[in-house]
């Protein structure tokens, strides 16, 4: 994959990354197959994600699909097809290693889920931070009809976010559930009419951009850190964080502009 032209886009066969200010848009880009993911995809999602992290000038990350029916439908099945147990246990870890990648990042990772989100395509947006939805948007983990398993991290993240038993009723029936469904069980944060999707998403980026970078960053590093520990533990980690930001000129410039009744300007420092 080429680098990018002067920080603005970044293209391969199979996304396309495009730059703005602060905020980062990778768009899948394999309409014909509804953008299922073979392992050009995976190597592009590395690449993409490994290099937007080391960009200090991106502060949101903007995720969604080609075209109008898929944000991602899946993995590629014709690949599925012809692999056995030890490359299929390889491909697991491949995608949980590249997914992973995603839901660590220090920069949050905004799904915007223009329509099916089915399979691999699903595990994609529960590693994001946030997701957002089109009302005509379709969601489901329809594994079991292959014979397999969702393989890069569904069987642990979604009990996580929606509960074990609403988990296993997808997963066990394969069925597709309607945006407003994954919005009653917590899968997804927002549903917003399919035309207003990518601006939704860049007006929720934009409150987060108005808020101190440390601050969004340490967020995430407590959350992600302390979900599954102990509580005294998690308690003690947030303390840590709470202490740390507490010493920086952001925390100084945040308080004194609430106190002045201005916009704060932010130093990242």
């Amino acid at each position: 994959m080429p680098d990018a032209a002067a920080s603005e886009a970044i293209l391969s066969d199979t996304l396309l990354c495009e730059i703005e200010g602060r905020i980062a848009t990778v768009t899948l880009k394999r309409p014909q197959v509804l953008n299922a993911l073979n392992a050009q995809v995976f190597d592009d999602l590395e690449y993409v994600f490994t290099y937007l992290a080391k960009d200090a000038s991106v502060r949101v990350i903007l995720l969604t699909g080609s075209g109008e029916k898929a944000f991602a439908a899946g993995a590629d099945i014709k690949e599925l097809a012809e692999i056995g147990r030890f490359q299929a246990q390889a491909l697991s870890r491949r995608g949980q290693r590249i997914f992973r990648l995603i839901e660590t990042c220090d920069t949050p990772v905004i799904a915007l889920i223009n329509g099916f989100a089915l399979g691999g395509g699903c595990e994609l947006a529960l590693a994001c931070t946030l997701r957002i939805a089109a009302d005509t948007a379709k969601l489901g983990l329809p594994e079991a009809r292959l014979g397999l398993i969702p393989g890069y991290g569904g069987t642990q993240r979604l009990p996580r976010l929606i509960g074990p038993s609403a988990a296993l009723k997808m997963m066990l029936t394969g069925e597709r559930i309607s945006a407003a469904e994954a919005l009653r069980l917590g899968l997804v944060d927002e549903v917003v009419p399919a035309a207003d999707l990518l601006a939704h998403g860049r007006e929720l980026a934009a409150a987060i951009l108005s808020m101190a970078p440390l601050a969004v960053t340490a967020c995430l590093e407590a959350v992600s850190k302390g979900v599954d520990r102990d509580l005294e533990d998690a308690l003690r980690l947030e303390s840590r964080i709470f202490g740390r930001l507490a010493a920086t000129e952001d925390k100084s410039e945040g308080v004194q502009a609430f106190l002045e009744k201005r916009v704060p300007t932010w130093a990242g420092r």
